[in-house]
């Protein structure tokens, strides 16, 4: 296993946790010189808020780790694609490198609606990595979706789409 794998399982951990608790399952971890500083999952129904994120979660907490709202040298491991939001806010951060599990081509906003990491216009671009234990990540996703849709049928909701 190499160190892009060691670091996208324990992301695929936290999005484990948003699983466990009935959230869609989007985990991230963020590595500063060969070490994880901070650990997020997605919390949005819990939460009840729009910006509980597993990236801005594990933002925050890096950010308070280092002393510092920037987090050069840092790469973020991710197991689905950013959304708009937290792919502004991995650019505003200054992170060095984003590596992704799954593509999201719905509303991934680092490569398949657009890609908000390396437009050249801004301050700062991100290098980025795709396709990291992908199945994995991808095949959790689903799962979760399709047990979501089969609940909902047993208790006569309009599945989401």
């Amino acid at each position: 296993m190499n160190q892009e794998e060691k670091f996208m399982k324990a992301a695929i951990r936290e999005a484990k946790k948003a699983e466990k608790i009935q959230e869609v399952p989007i985990g991230c971890v963020i590595v500063s010189e060969g070490k994880i500083i901070a650990r997020g999952y997605n919390r949005r129904n819990i939460d009840k808020n729009t910006l509980a994120h597993a990236e801005l979660s594990a933002i925050k907490k890096a950010s308070k780790k280092l002393g510092d709202w920037r987090l050069e040298g840092c790469t973020m491991y991710v197991t689905l694609e950013p959304c708009q939001m937290c792919a502004g806010a991995i650019v505003q951060a200054r992170m060095d490198k984003v590596v992704i599990g799954s593509m999201n081509p719905k509303a991934g906003c680092a490569g398949s609606v657009l890609n908000l990491l390396q437009i050249p216009a801004f301050n700062h671009q991100v290098e980025l990595e795709t396709g990291v234990l992908e199945e994995e990540c991808s095949s959790m996703l689903s799962s979760f979706f399709k047990n979501l849709r089969e609940q909902k049928k047993k208790i006569g909701q309009k599945p989401p789409e």
